[in-house]
């Protein structure tokens, strides 16, 4: 993540602003954020493609991909964007317009790059708990892991020979890590 920039804007300012590249917002400051190498879109690209067959299979909501913004706070906004999320059926709109979804997403997956402070991604996956996702799954394509944070529990760290399974977000999901990670 690079350093923010140094003037307070808004979502909707940052929605118009075009030609600004990835950022997120932070309690109104615009951090500009790194792009993310060809490992990362492989493994984020692989989860986005597994959690949607299954949640278009059962009718579960939506699966949406990495650079959509969650405004999940007002005055000052902050606006995160996950490398994959999903959205509960009830709580997708019946018009789908082109803000940011406003609150945060049940499931939100973070995959890791070899610039991320361990701190910051600690940070972010405890700020999606905070404000109510269920599950954040942290990615780790280097480790080939997967830590599950849920609110109050201790993360729960998944290998290569493990299954990614009891998500209360996606009753019936199952997967093996080593798919998630599976070399072509």
């Amino acid at each position: 993540m690079s350093a923010p920039l140094s003037e307070l804007v808004t979502a909707d300012e940052l929605l118009n602003m075009g030609g600004v590249g990835r950022c997120e917002l932070i309690y109104g400051e615009l951090v500009r954020m790194d792009f993310a190498g060809f490992a990362h879109g492989i493994v984020a690209g692989r989860i986005g493609m597994l959690l949607g067959d299954f949640v278009e299979f059962h009718d579960l909501g939506m699966v949406l991909a990495a650079g959509t913004g969650f405004k999940i706070e007002s005055n000052p906004d902050l606006v995160r964007a996950p490398d994959a999320s999903f959205i509960h059926k009830s709580r997708v709109p019946a018009k789908l317009t082109w803000g940011f979804f406003l609150g945060a997403p049940e499931l939100a997956v973070e995959v890791v790059s070899p610039d991320d402070a361990t701190r910051e991604v600690s940070e972010k996956a405890n700020m999606w708990l905070a404000h109510g996702t269920t599950s954040v799954w942290v990615v780790d394509p280097s480790s080939m892991t997967i830590a599950v944070h849920r609110t109050g529990k201790k993360p729960i760290r998944l290998g290569i020979r493990d299954v990614l399974r009891d998500e209360p977000a996606l009753p019936g999901f199952s997967v093996p890590i080593s798919r998630i990670f599976k070399r072509p």
